[in-house]
């Protein structure tokens, strides 16, 4: 299940919001990445690892600039560099690229993060840590939408809509990685405030076991 607009729309108006006040450059980055919407971090995300050509998953700080300055978030050049310092805990000129996207999500409990785990898993039939077309079938049903059952579309078409609901606008690829979809996610939970609408949500579109 993809954000509802009415999410979307509060979720930028929140951390609009919050930017008027915050003066922490990592809260910064994650609340100009998040007024994007929900997609906001993974899309951050997706842009750094087109730039890692060597596959090291690793972000020396002139790459970390770029990657912010592409993804065209609008933040001064001392401000990119300090979130950059504070997330260089050991010092070394480096940061790993999956414990920056850790730190630029939304904190969130550890039920949230199980629930996310959960539905990732139901859907990753294959177990390979993608989610493709394939795997959504017998999982996600498409009988009752609209263009299927007029004939205009096959359930491919209709599958493949629902994973380009999870991707970045202009770069949709059809395959949805692990940390893509727990990106993702971190934005929807960022626009709930409460635990239980959380858990509500996440059980009735996944259908997943539990209260």
């Amino acid at each position: 299940m993809a954000a509802t607009q009415r999410q979307s729309r509060e979720l930028k108006q929140k951390c609009t919001e919050k930017l008027k006040t915050a003066k922490d450059p990592v809260e910064r980055l994650r609340l100009m990445c998040l007024q994007r919407g929900a997609n906001g971090i993974k899309g951050l995300g997706r842009t750094f690892r087109i730039m890692d050509d060597d596959g090291n998953r690793s972000l020396d700080v002139n790459e970390f600039m770029k990657g912010v300055r592409d993804y065209g978030v609008m933040m001064e050049k001392d401000e990119i560099k300090e979130a950059f310092g504070m997330l260089d805990k050991d010092g070394s000129g480096t940061i790993d690229f999956d414990e920056f996207l850790k730190a630029l999500r939304p904190p969130m409990s550890a039920a949230r993060k199980s629930l996310i785990s959960q539905a990732f898993r139901k859907l990753d039939k294959t177990g390979d840590g993608t989610i493709t077309v394939e795997d959504l079938k017998g999982v996600y049903n498409v009988k009752k939408h609209k263009k299927y059952l007029n004939g205009e579309w096959t359930e491919d078409q209709c599958l493949r809509e629902f994973l380009d609901s999870f991707d970045t606008p202009n770069e949709k690829d059809g395959v949805i990685q692990k940390d893509e979809f727990e990106n993702y996610y971190s934005g929807v939970s960022a626009s709930i405030d409460m635990d239980v609408y959380f858990d509500l949500m996440m059980r009735t579109a996944w259908k997943l076991g539990g209260n």
